[in-house]
């Protein structure tokens, strides 16, 4: 698979599921939920079928057999080829030590954030940081119980990062309303002086060229 079809991480997770030992689709999206995966990868069993036949036509996968068990439906079982397999460990490897640039949604927000008038921002900026405490405890409370299950720290090494990201970003967010309603950031005035006088007739705040 070229690093350009490298876009979707649940093809990756099919494959890691399979890595471990053949499944039918519905067994690979049972084993990713009860491990709390879905939590990390975007998972539908619609795209499931559709990302299970594209590493099939990729040659990353292949099927070893039919099966049916009463009367359910037939099963089909994949295992991963010798191919997929290397695929799986450069796909894997190649997302672990390359950071790529994600386009997030919270730092398009921020890019146009002088299009509402401070305080407003600002406010808007206040329940962003109770949502996110909110999500952090409940994240933290998740990891109190993984660990009071006897799961080693391995297992939930993605909820820490997670966490770190959500009490990096909280920080920055206090940070930043801190210095709006304080007066203290840089381009403020400029920025109050768009939203004086006739709104109605406001023009959008100018984006700077870089």
């Amino acid at each position: 698979m070229p690093p350009n079809n490298r876009s979707n991480p649940l093809a990756l997770a099919v494959l890691s599921c399979l890595y471990e030992r053949p499944m039918h689709p519905y067994e690979v999206a049972q084993t990713l939920r009860h491990r709390a995966k879905h939590e990390s990868i975007k998972l539908n069993y619609g795209s499931l079928y559709n990302v299970v036949e594209g590493l099939e036509k990729r040659g990353f996968i292949r099927v070893t057999e039919t099966v049916r068990e009463g009367r359910r439906p037939e099963r089909t079982i994949y295992e991963v080829t010798e191919t997929g397999s290397r695929e799986f460990i450069d796909w894997l490897s190649a997302l672990i030590t390359t950071p790529v640039k994600e386009y997030l949604q919270f730092e398009a927000a921020l890019s146009l954030l002088p299009a509402l008038p401070p305080g407003e921002a600002a406010a808007l900026l206040r329940e962003r940081i109770n949502e996110l405490e909110h999500r952090l405890n409940f994240s933290k409370l998740t990891m109190d119980n993984m660990r009071k299950a006897g799961l080693p720290r391995l297992f939930g090494v993605e909820n820490e990062y997670v966490e770190a990201l959500m009490q990096a970003e909280l920080d920055y967010v206090r940070n930043l309303v801190k210095e709006i309603e304080g007066g203290t950031l840089e381009g403020l005035e400029m920025w109050q002086h768009w939203f004086e006088g006739d709104t109605d007739k406001r023009p959008p705040p100018p984006t700077p060229e870089l």
